[in-house]
């Protein structure tokens, strides 16, 4: 099944399950940008017990919109438990790579009482 748009319901499914595990996976970056690489080390650095879920918002010929939700320990705050949630906007060229990456989130503290994500 091919990823590139215009998506489908199904399509656009398989594409925010996609991203959602590359990031959980955090043990391969994105070739190419030695910037990348180093900001997500840098993060992933930071963010232990990292945690991250995705869910289908809405999608257009090119467009995908997730709900997001993550989170992690914070080893620059006294390992506290951080979460993160919102909503990102994906715009992808014919190719199938991502032209344009919105993101807006809302960080949180937590208790280690209401993580992790889905349980």
């Amino acid at each position: 099944m091919s990823l590139n748009p215009p998506f489908t319901r199904e399509t656009a499914h398989a594409k925010v399950k996609k991203a959602q595990d590359l990031w959980n996976g955090q043990t391969s970056f994105v070739a190419g940008s030695v910037a990348i690489e180093e900001f997500l080390a840098n993060k992933w650095e930071k963010e232990k017990s990292y945690r991250l879920r995705k869910e289908l918002f809405a999608f257009s010929d090119n467009k995908i919109a997730v709900q997001f939700w993550y989170e992690y320990q914070d080893a620059q705050d006294g390992m506290k438990w951080k979460r993160c949630y919102g909503l990102e906007d994906w715009t992808f060229a014919e190719d199938g790579k991502m032209r344009k990456r919105q993101m807006s989130g809302n960080d949180i503290d937590i208790s280690e009482a209401v993580s992790p994500i889905g349980a």
